[in-house]
């Protein structure tokens, strides 16, 4: 979903039913609070100019050019199949990358043609080895939740471009072939996490060192290429950029996340050049934009949040004050739980915002978006607790109907394993483990330690001992749970995860067999050493001066054991294993299937 900087159009992607999986691009408009379909799917993604009057997306390679304001619809020819397009902040011009000959490079199409602004064939051999490719975020940045690779300027005269081979450089590109570098110790600080170029002013950039522990955020001369420290961020685990920072307000401050861990906080917060601006009970998850504060100056608008103020279950979204006044620091929640559900998110842009699906101008309400879903299949009821002298936010759902008295076997859902909340107050977030339940099982999530959404030293104490920490957090917030949820049956327990939550699963089996039974694990990591690297090195650190901990965190040297179900995991001399349907995995941890390692 997208405002326009005007506040007169919400553009968005939505199918036609719930049995349609394909997206068309619609337009609402605030002022008549109409919508209109602009272009029939398949579209999976579009990007709009400043003000979306125009989007921009792509049909297997050809480019479309979608006239909001006026609803028309023309396809832009092009030298070479496009993707990722971007209109400029004007809408004249039309960026997009190509990967002809295999080598992704950045190309513009406008009213002078189609041109290459750049590209390079082969590999980068002077830079020990690797492709070459402008435009496309790299693996590393993807960890790190960077997903694009080019921006362009406010002005559109100039494009910000990542070239990526061996390691990752950033370059400003002029529309008539002309470029710098941008300058900084790229050796010392090889990530780029985040970039950002639409605030006015010139670029804000994120760098962090390869063990994460330090980063930089850099302003950048458009003219020259030269960088200057804006703010530090240090951690001796791991930094943790806030989403949607560092930007520039609009009287030049720069906007920046970071951490209050002293006198007592213990927080994730917001800072104006120094000043703190949220207050230390708010866990900042987001930054949405900006909104005219009712009744405020012009220049000093509010900030859009999202994030936690008491219960970690629940994202709520906040008005910041951005100027400095007496008082200290202030948000105001903007959203209310809804019965017993209350996941919420935002948009903004002018002074319009959308929260979740309706849509408002300033303090009034414009219209809700058009809902073509399919009621939920279940209603499902967790009970959620915070338990143990840590108070691990947990929660319990048991089948539908469930009558007290009787015994259930437990099944711990970890999800996506540390790292990722399981926990949370959305109902649909609940559906596939209502499936569980109702298949006879209490099911069980705990957010232990490592998890984001209570506090920075919460999330950041697994640090070198990822598998100790997140283990005895699950152990003991069982037996915590039994006391206020007597028909759980410590006897049989089952646990199941994917990804990072695969491998914590069969770990819990391996290492803790007197309290895990079985486990199902999907797509595990396997070794720490073929992990990808940010993802290793945060968790666990360097693998060269760190071969001790990486060999007390893998499962290879684990002794073969029938209890685990392995779905789709792969290492070397590990047998084949196949992918498993919900059913056959319900049969193993229901008792009734095998398990191969």
């Amino acid at each position: 979903m997208t405002v326009g900087a005007d506040g007169r159009r919400v553009v968005f992607l939505r199918s036609a039913g719930p049995e349609d999986p394909i997206s068309s691009l619609w337009v609402l408009n605030v002022a008549t609070a109409t919508e209109s379909l602009v272009a029939a799917g398949p579209i999976d993604a579009y990007a709009t100019d400043r003000d979306a009057c125009v989007a921009a997306f792509t049909r297997e390679g050809r480019l479309y050019r979608a006239e909001l304001a006026r609803g028309t619809l023309t396809e832009v020819p092009t030298d070479e199949p496009a993707e990722d397009p971007r209109p400029d902040p004007d809408g004249v011009n039309i960026g997009y990358v190509s990967r002809v000959g295999g080598s992704p490079s950045l190309r513009v199409v406008g009213p002078d043609g189609d041109r290459l602004l750049a590209g390079e064939s082969g590999n980068a051999w002077r830079e020990q080895g690797g492709s070459i490719g402008w435009g496309l975020p790299d693996e590393p940045a993807r960890r790190f939740g960077r997903d694009r690779g080019w921006w362009w300027a406010p002005d559109g005269s100039q494009i910000l471009a990542a070239r990526t081979a061996a390691s990752t450089s950033l370059h400003l590109l002029d529309l008539d072939f002309g470029w710098v570098d941008v300058h900084w110790d790229r050796e010392t600080y090889p990530h780029v996490v985040g970039v950002r170029w639409a605030d006015g002013g010139g670029p804000l950039i994120t760098v962090l060192r390869r063990m994460q522990q330090h980063g930089l955020v850099l302003a950048v001369d458009p003219r020259t290429g030269e960088t200057q420290v804006h703010a530090e961020l240090a951690d001796a685990r791991w930094v943790e950029p806030v989403a949607g920072t560092p930007r520039h307000l609009p009287d030049g401050r720069v906007l920046v996340g970071g951490e209050l861990a002293h006198d007592g906080f213990d927080a994730r917060c917001l800072f104006a050049d120094g000043s703190l601006l949220t207050p230390p009970s708010l866990y900042v998850r987001r930054v949405v934009g900006t909104a005219p504060r009712p009744g405020g100056p012009s220049g000093s608008p509010d900030l859009i949040v999202e994030g936690t103020e008491d219960d970690p279950a629940t994202q709520d979204v906040f008005r910041v004050r951005t100027s400095l006044g007496g008082g200290g620091a202030e948000a105001r929640k903007i959203t209310e739980t809804t019965g017993a559900w209350g996941w919420h998110r935002a948009v903004a842009g002018g002074d319009v915002l959308v929260v979740d699906d309706v849509v408002w101008r300033g303090e009034a309400r414009v219209a809700a978006l058009g809902n073509q879903s399919a009621p939920l299949p279940y209603t499902p009821r967790p009970v959620f607790e915070r338990v143990t002298d840590r108070r691990l936010p947990a929660a319990v759902l048991y089948p539908d109907g469930f009558v007290t008295g009787t015994k259930l076997p437990v099944l711990v859902a970890l999800g996506e394993g540390p790292g990722s909340q399981q926990v949370v107050n959305c109902r649909a977030a609940w559906q596939e483990r209502q499936w569980w339940a109702d298949a006879g099982f209490a099911v069980v999530s705990i957010d232990g330690r490592g998890t984001p959404g209570v506090a920075p030293s919460f999330e950041k104490v697994v640090h070198r001992r990822l598998v100790d920490v997140a283990l005895s957090d699950q152990a003991d917030a069982l037996q915590a749970l039994v006391g206020k949820h007597p028909d759980l049956d410590l006897n049989a327990v089952s646990v199941r995860g994917t990804g990072t939550g695969g491998w914590l699963a069969a770990m819990a089996v391996l290492r803790r067999p007197d309290v895990f039974h079985r486990a199902t694990a999907r797509n595990p990591i396997i070794d720490w050493h073929d992990a990808p690297l940010p993802l290793a090195e945060r968790y666990l650190g360097d693998p060269r001066d760190s071969a001790d901990i990486y060999a007390h965190h893998t499962l290879l040297e684990a002794d073969p054991t029938d209890t685990i179900l392995l779905i789709g995991a792969t290492a070397p001399g590990l047998p084949s294993a196949e992918a498993a349907t919900l059913d056959e995995e319900l049969a193993f941890l229901q008792g009734r299937g095998t398990a191969a390692r």
